[in-house]
Formats: structure tokens, C-alpha cells, sequence
């Protein structure tokens, strides 16, 4: 990349920054490298949305939708790949309640998601993102324990059967 390229990439991260940070002392926001981490949010430095708070909603929504999606397929396995009838059965009891709550989150703030698609509302898009970002500490907390069981389970089930199939 030619240096003239390069300094026009990081003065967009730049200015995506300043216009965060306009909007993180505004609305309260989480710091721009928090925030960045988890939903990754510096891709909006290319191209430039004209409305900032709306992308960065955009960006929690989709991930936690994602979110949703997964925690809905451990819930209820029907028509999935083959791995997460594996990762199914080994979780226990107390995961599939958490896993539960969690999906209870995710369609409350997915249904808020929607409305706010619906009109735009500058103090409504900042309460989704602070609600939303301050649910997923808490969530990403109960599901990296979830995932800790699972992966360690995993090799003593990979051990134990022996006949070639993982589930």
C-alpha cells in the first residue's frame, strides 16, 4: 500500500474516531476500542455513513442477531449441521437455562432492533446501543463459560468414542 494510501485509510479510522468520540461523550458510550473489539466497528471508516450512530447499531444488531441465531440452534436443533448436535449434547442442564435467558435477551433487543429499522430516532438508537452493548458483557461472560465446558468435554468425548463419529 502506497504511503499516500495509507495515511488516507488512517485518516478515515481517524475521523470514525473523532465521530465516535463526539457521540461517546454525548450519549455515554463505551470507549471507541471497547466498542470496537466486540463488534467491530472500525470497518464504518470506509465508506463514511452519514449517520454514525445508526451504523454502529447496524453493527451490535447484526452480531447479536447472529448470536441469536446460534443460542436458537443449541435450544432447538432441527435442520443443523452436524456439529451442534455434538455441542448439544454436552451441555447440561444448567447451560441449556442460561443459554435460555440469553435467548430471551437477544429476541427482546432483535424486536427493538426492528423497530428502531422502522424510524430513525437519534436518543432511542443510543439507548439500543448502551442496553445492547452493556447486555452482551454479560451475556459473552456466560457464554465463554458455556463454550469453556463445552470445549474441554469435547476431547473426553472425542477420547471415548472411538468409532469415528463426534456426536
Amino acid at each position: 500500500m502506497a504511503k499516500d494510501e495509507k495515511d488516507k485509510e488512517e485518516s478515515k479510522l481517524e475521523k470514525l474516531k473523532n465521530s465516535y468520540s463526539k457521540l461517546q461523550k454525548k450519549h455515554h458510550f463505551p470507549n471507541f476500542k471497547e466498542m470496537n473489539e466486540d463488534f467491530h466497528i472500525e470497518k464504518l471508516a470506509d465508506p463514511e455513513p452519514e449517520i454514525l450512530i445508526r451504523e454502529i447499531r447496524k453493527f451490535l444488531g447484526d452480531k447479536l442477531a447472529n448470536y441469536m441465531r446460534f443460542v436458537e440452534n443449541l435450544l432447538n436443533p432441527v435442520n443443523v449441521p452436524m456439529f451442534i448436535f455434538s455441542i448439544v449434547k454436552l451441555l447440561e442442564s444448567q447451560d441449556k437455562k442460561v443459554l435460555e435467558e440469553m435467548y430471551k435477551e437477544l429476541m427482546k433487543i432483535e424486536v427493538r432492533f426492528i423497530e428502531l429499522d422502522l424510524e430513525f430516532n437519534e436518543e432511542k438508537e443510543a439507548k439500543f446501543i448502551l442496553d445492547s452493548y452493556n447486555s452482551w458483557q454479560v451475556m459473552k461472560k456466560n457464554m465463554l463459560k458455556i463454550m469453556g465446558k463445552i470445549d474441554a468435554k469435547w476431547d473426553d468425548k472425542a477420547e471415548t468414542n472411538s468409532k469415528g463419529y463426534f456426536g
